[in-house]
């Protein structure tokens, strides 16, 4: 991976990645030396389908997008991850690599593991390796409900549940996307996309900048959206530490 310029001032927390924090104090002792802080850019391609994943990544900002295309040129989001999980679960799963790519959908940092210090620490048993198996029996969970919501609930429905999820993951009440950026996520036209915001914007649901959304409205978003996006946020809660 090409080094990335890290910004002036002091590095974040390792800690504000949610699994992480979960770690008894001997075990995040001993993972601190080996975690090296980089930068994700929008739009980075950290893996492609197919890619021998060599470092693991625990996002601290930012958010991470699974992609899966097809033959075609058509692609679609299957899941997404922010500083609640990990990145590169093929490293310890065994498969050696996936079949979806992972892009940068908003910038932030992450602590990078290697392949060889993961695959170490996972053998060990401890509660790395029990947060890991937990964090990517939530990422399953979330997959399946995504394929299911594109299949079966309306345009409308899917844009609340993509907007929920990612506000879940960043700061604040305003995201910084493209409305193309969001159809290749959703898997549908930028017309689209377009059509359905200016229907949220009309109700008073958001705002539209230049490459950024503001929801104004959160608790009517929810009221809005299908049941996906509740069966995901409760799995995860279920599932993962809070911090």
């Amino acid at each position: 991976m090409k080094k990335k310029k890290m910004p002036s001032g002091p590095p974040p927390d390792p800690k504000l990645n949610h699994m992480l924090a979960s770690l008894p104090v001997r075990d995040y002792e001993r993972l601190l030396p080996d975690l090296e802080l980089v930068e994700m850019p929008l739009n980075w391609t950290m893996s492609e389908s197919g890619d021998h994943v060599n470092y693991l990544h625990f996002p601290t900002s930012g958010i991470v997008s699974l992609i899966y295309s097809l033959e075609d040129g058509s692609s679609s989001e299957t899941a997404l991850v922010g500083k609640e999980g990990l990145v590169g679960i093929s490293i310890f799963m065994g498969g050696e690599s996936m079949p979806s790519s992972t892009e940068v959908q908003s910038i932030g940092q992450a602590y990078r593991l290697s392949r060889k210090v993961m695959k170490h620490e996972f053998a060990l048993g401890g509660k790395l390796q029990h947060v890991a198996l937990l964090f990517t029996q939530a990422l399953i969970a979330q997959t399946s409900q995504t394929a299911v919501c594109n299949q079966h609930h309306s345009l409308d429905q899917r844009m609340c549940r993509w907007l929920l999820m990612t506000l879940d993951r960043s700061q604040g009440d305003q995201l910084v996307v493209t409305q193309e950026a969001i159809g290749r996520l959703l898997g549908v036209r930028r017309e689209s996309v377009t059509q359905i915001l200016g229907l949220f914007e009309k109700d008073h649901l958001i705002t539209r900048g230049r490459g950024r959304i503001t929801v104004l409205d959160r608790a009517r978003l929810e009221k809005r959206v299908c049941e996906c996006y509740a069966v995901v946020r409760d799995e995860y809660e279920r599932l993962l530490p809070s911090k």
